[in-house]
């Protein structure tokens, strides 16, 4: 099993537990992405030990290239001397230090390809691991408004609407009884209390009002036609529109003797 497969392996295995004894979703997802995270910081190291390793091989087969590189010249070199002797080790070293080159930088090329694939798997998850994160932000806002629906509905399931009305209705009629009673005691505070002389001009005025009522109706009646001017009442007149019968009386003539 790769790296990457016993990394996701062990996620998988951590978040179905987390989920299996979740009683606190909020904490269980904010659980969830902290393992993410630290699952991520393990990839990460066990990705840049792949890298430093691809590195490795590859430093490796350019070494012994060069070496191969190095041996030729030094067969050149021993032509040049008339040493054909030296000239055919340097040859075989030459081709040993160019055999272990391919084969390093075969194995390098592969490993290269799989630490492009690890790469790439981390990019991925730390894009999951962002997405899960504002998931997890939506996640925890809809558990927070069933949590106030469910609130509310046991609120209103253990109240009575009809009770609580009633309720209401007792209180507004407490406080209006209440009013009635301080307007009351101030009226009967302002008539046997306080300056006597305040109180008879009161009483003057409530009189003069009433007076002039009466003279009002009186003018009103005046102006209506039902009263004369020394105040007396008019006798009914026909009103507008009423026809008028005129009788002719005729002489009946009288009967002869």
């Amino acid at each position: 099993m790769g790296i990457w497969d016993r990394f996701t392996t062990l996620l998988s295995s951590n978040i179905n537990d987390l989920i299996s004894k979740a009683e606190n979703p909020e904490k269980m997802l904010d659980q969830i992405v902290v393992d993410m995270r630290n699952q991520l910081g393990k990839a990460k190291q066990q990705v840049a030990i792949a890298i430093a390793d691809e590195k490795r091989l590859k430093d490796q087969a350019e070494s012994e290239y060069k070496a191969a590189q190095d041996w030729e010249q030094k067969a050149m070199l021993a032509i040049k001397e008339g040493r054909d002797d030296l000239a055919k080790q340097a040859l075989v070293r030459q081709g040993e230090h160019l055999s272990h080159g391919q084969q390093l930088e075969a194995t390098w090329s592969s490993h290269q390809g799989e630490t492009e694939k690890l790469k790439n798997s981390l990019r991925d998850l730390n894009d999951k691991i962002e997405e899960a994160k504002r998931k997890k932000n939506l996640l925890l806002a809809r558990q927070r408004r069933a949590q106030a629906q469910q609130r509310i509905n046991e609120t209103m399931s253990s109240m009575s609407e009809k009770s609580a009305f009633e309720a209401f209705a007792r209180m507004e009629e407490r406080i209006d009884q209440n009013e009635r009673m301080l307007k009351a005691s101030t009226e009967l505070e302002e008539e046997f209390t306080g300056d006597r002389l305040q109180h008879d001009f009161k009483q003057l005025e409530r009189v003069a009002g009433a007076a002039s009522a009466d003279q009002q109706l009186m003018a009103l009646k005046q102006k209506m036609g039902l009263l004369g001017p020394g105040g007396a009442k008019l006798p009914r007149q026909i009103g507008a529109g009423e026809e008028i019968v005129h009788a002719e009386v005729e002489d009946v003539p009288k009967e002869k003797k």
